[in-house]
This record gives C-alpha cells, sequence and structure tokens, in this order.
C-alpha cells in the first residue's frame, strides 16, 4: 500500500507554528485528554507531526509508541518506547501488528489522504479489542476558515490547505467508518473548534 502522492515534508518540519497553529493543536490535545486515558497504554499517533507535539505531552504516561509521518525529529526517534516509520503513510502503517494499539489518534490527517477509507480500515485492523480510535477533521466550514488564514492572512501554512484532499462533515465521515466495520453503536461524532473541526470517538468492539 501507498500514498500515490507522497508529501516531502512533515508538519511543522520547515516552519516555526504560528499562534493560530499553536491554538489549534491545544484544541486538539484538550479535546483528546477528554475522550481517552492514556496511563499505561499501548498509543499510535498517525500523522503525528515532525515534532509529535501532542504525543511528546503523553509519552510519559503511556507504555510503548506507534508514529508515522514523513519525516520526524531525531530526538523522538531515540525513545526507547517509541516505534517510528518514516515515509509513506501506507508502508508504516502496514507495518502496525494486527490488535496490538489500545489508542489511535489520527488527528487533521485524513483530509491529506487519497484513499481514507482503506486508511480507517487498516485502523480497524491494528486496534486491540476495546481499542480507542481518535479522528479530527476539516469541515467545510472550516475549509473556507483556513484557506483564508492560510492564502490571505499567512497565519497557516499554505502548502498544508494545498495538500486537502477533502473536507468532512458527519454524513460524509460516518458511512466511511461503517464500512471499516465500527459499530454504529460505538461511533460518537461531534463538531467543535467553533464547527471548523469534526471530532470522532470510535470503540473497536
Amino acid at each position: 500500500m501507498n500514498d500515490s502522492n507522497l508529501r516531502t515534508l512533515s508538519f511543522g518540519e520547515d516552519y516555526s507554528p504560528t499562534l493560530v497553529d499553536k491554538f489549534g493543536v491545544w484544541l486538539s490535545g484538550r479535546q483528546l485528554r477528554k475522550a481517552s486515558t492514556f496511563n499505561g497504554k499501548v498509543v499510535a499517533d498517525l500523522g503525528c507531526g515532525y515534532h509529535a507535539t501532542f504525543f511528546r505531552t503523553i509519552l510519559h504516561e503511556i507504555k510503548t509508541g506507534y508514529l508515522i509521518d514523513v519525516s520526524l525529529a531525531s530526538e523522538i526517534l531515540k525513545n526507547p518506547k517509541v516505534t517510528a516509520f518514516q515515509g509513506d503513510f501506507f508502508s508504516g502503517l502496514e507495518k502496525i501488528p494486527d490488535n496490538t494499539v489500545d489508542v489511535l489518534m489520527c488527528i487533521s490527517v485524513l483530509e491529506h489522504l487519497w484513499d481514507p477509507e482503506l486508511a480507517l480500515k487498516e485502523f480497524y485492523r491494528v486496534l486491540a479489542p476495546n481499542g480507542v480510535c481518535l479522528i479530527n477533521v476539516p469541515t467545510w466550514l472550516g475549509k473556507s476558515a483556513l484557506e483564508f488564514s492560510a492564502f490571505h492572512l499567512g497565519t497557516s501554512p499554505s502548502a498544508e490547505m494545498d495538500d486537502h484532499k477533502m473536507y468532512y462533515d458527519k454524513k460524509s465521515l460516518w458511512p466511511l467508518l461503517v464500512r471499516a466495520n465500527f459499530k454504529p453503536s460505538l461511533i460518537k461524532m461531534f463538531y467543535h473548534k467553533f464547527y471548523l473541526n469534526l471530532f470522532v470517538k470510535c470503540i473497536k468492539q
């Protein structure tokens, strides 16, 4: 498996995050901590960004972790708790063993993939029974805000917006989750970040 349009840089690799970026990361982190605990768990952060910013904040809590991104900072690669895969998203994902991940995070990544349904099926595969999948994606309302910030104000990285393949709402993402084998009764979806993002929590039965 591979992505036909491989990125060459990870988020945050070649620039310093703006205040807008930092605020968005903080809001996502706040929601992640509300959605799950991490203590003693095997955690995967898929598309974690060059610095794996949120993952670093939970590193002391987790048992072990998987990271995937185009490239990752050297210090995170040296941590004995971390198994990292650099390069193509799907090539890294297929190396994670079946039924091993307690908490899987895919935050602001699905919109960059040409085959989100395949990604979700892989998420289900790697999750352990009762494992939690946490996803954040921008909505169509978020598209306008993100593009204005990037293309007109310069307060968000324009390369990230140009790499977006899709924006989501509940009606478009829910069927993909069900086709990936998540049970409807174990899917929770809600809008946050002023309706600019959609947050999803799924549990593998």
